[in-house]
């Protein structure tokens, strides 16, 4: 098992079109539509880059787990970052036998992209929320 390209960094928000306009027009960056995740509790906004995206994460309702972070960092800040894996499944049982938590009840979500994803404890990797994401 191997971690494969970086697929995004995460930022939490706490104005999404403020953010959006800010990388369109400030840093003129390529800047996808609003999409509503219900199973994360989230609104996304990707902006495309040559190399990467940017995932800009704002709340979708009270109960979104975005709402804690945002109470912690008013102004925002990084929320986590996602690697692509060729396999899931066989990344989750790799990083349970080395002594990694995986959040949730283990079991993959479909993302933002309609790809199943996991995320790793911040505890296990130097307090950084981890996201894989199935390639």
């Amino acid at each position: 098992f191997m971690i494969g390209r970086l697929n995004h960094v995460a930022i939490a928000v706490p104005d999404l079109t403020a953010a959006a306009d800010q990388y369109r027009e400030t840093l003129g960056a390529k800047v996808g539509p609003s999409q509503d995740e219900p199973d994360h509790g989230v609104t996304v906004v990707f902006i495309e880059l040559e190399n990467t995206k940017i995932e800009l994460l704002y709340p979708l309702n009270e109960n979104s787990p975005i709402q804690g972070f945002l109470d912690k960092n008013p102004l925002g800040g990084i929320h986590h970052i996602c690697y692509e894996v060729d396999n899931i499944l066989e990344a989750r049982d790799h990083l349970i036998l080395k002594g990694s938590r995986i959040l949730g009840n283990g079991e993959p979500k479909i993302g933002a992209h309609g790809k199943p994803v996991l995320f790793l404890h911040p505890k296990d990797f130097t307090g950084t929320l981890v996201e894989l994401e199935q390639a």
